[in-house]
């Protein structure tokens, strides 16, 4: 494998976040290098896979920018829509929370957005592992890499935010996923209370079969997945695949994600959704900026403050209001009677202003 020595922007991981980040940073005219410690892009799966409809998205972020054009997919990308949330209570009191939302196949989606990134001309390289990050200096198990700019997008536990000294999401809660067999209806569902303490589980519908699992925090059980995840499997009663497990950062952005000429975006900076876990969507949106801020780094002389100034402007509000809320659920969550009753308190429209990152005072 021929790995560069010198490039101007180096991307560190090829999820949404890393992908979106280098296509922007190679459509600024910037030399751009992705490394990818898998051997295939998107490879396994570790997602939910579902996707708000892109008028949920502006509803959701009204200060993201270029939303129609960041998510013109295309149609083998989707599995089936959706107009219908169901979310279960800890007593199986059923709220049908209006969403418009699509399911999709995240290997295609991932390695869609990969695609785009090498037609605006910039180069992936699988198999490759970062192992630290300094100054200029990017340490792999393929060599050293010297860049200019180094993006982040390596995940909850980034080796890249790790090496910057930046802060680690500190709710980082373990969730796995895989695919169930038959039919399912096409509504996605989401269960609440001890069947997943202070996260939930899921069922999302897809054109064969479902895309099933869970998520949990730590701050509330001593418990390991597999213990919630038998009784769950026992309960959906279909056959399921092998799963795949990864760590959700559920506690909100981390409060610096620029450190010089180095930034970090996606999972790496907890850019995900703290109240249910979504995060294609800010990723690619984070990963435009990040990717824009890294060529006029390059290009103009500018700062990379400006990717800080500019994700917290589209999509930081939101994400601070979905973390006070995240932390009245957590009160909550002290013992499923008082859940119950703060579901049944905050009745469907208070339950969709949650899932959509907004207060549910008003």
């Amino acid at each position: 494998m021929d790995v560069p020595k010198k490039v101007e922007v180096l991307v560190v991981g090829s999820g949404p976040a890393g992908s979106s980040a280098a296509e922007h940073s190679a459509l600024g005219g910037a030399e751009t290098l992705v490394i990818e410690r898998r051997p295939e892009v998107g490879v396994p799966v570790r997602c939910g896979e579902f996707m708000p409809h892109n008028e949920e998205i502006e509803a959701i972020f009204p200060e993201a920018i270029d939303v129609p054009a960041l998510f013109d997919l295309p149609s083998y990308l989707r599995s089936i829509s959706c107009e219908v949330m169901r979310i279960y209570s800890p007593k199986m009191h059923v709220f049908n929370t209006p969403f418009h939302g699509w399911t999709t196949y995240r290997d295609r989606f991932d390695q869609y957005l990969a695609s785009k990134a090498e037609k605006a001309g910039a180069t992936i390289l699988t198999g490759i592992r970062c192992t630290k990050v300094n100054g200029n200096q990017v340490s792999t198990d393929h060599g050293v890499i010297e860049a200019q700019v180094v993006i982040g997008a390596d995940g909850p536990l980034s080796v890249v935010a790790k090496s910057l000294n930046l802060e680690r999401p500190w709710d980082l809660c373990p969730a796995m996923s895989t695919i169930a067999k038959g039919k399912f209806e096409p509504i996605p569902e989401m269960f609440f209370g001890g069947i997943a303490p202070g996260g939930y589980a899921w069922i999302i519908p897809k054109n064969e079969g479902a895309n099933v699992g869970l998520g949990y925090s730590k701050l509330f059980t001593d418990k390991k997945l597999h213990d919630f995840w038998t009784p769950f499997k026992e309960r959906l009663g279909h056959e399921t695949g092998h799963l795949n497990g990864k760590l959700v950062p559920m506690s909100g952005p981390i409060p610096r994600t620029v450190v010089g000429d180095a930034l970090v975006v996606g999972d790496a900076a907890g850019q995900v959704m703290p109240v249910n876990g979504g995060g294609i969507p800010i990723a690619m949106i984070c990963g435009q900026i990040a990717g824009e801020a890294a060529a006029n780094r390059i290009r103009k002389g500018t700062t990379l403050e400006e990717y800080e100034k500019g994700w917290r402007r589209q999509v930081g509000g939101q994400l601070d209001v979905a973390v006070k809320t995240k932390r009245l659920a957590m009160m909550a969550f002290g013992g499923e009677w008082r859940l119950e009753m703060a579901m049944r308190m905050l009745g469907v429209k208070r339950m969709g202003r949650a899932i959509r990152c907004k207060s549910v005072f008003l």
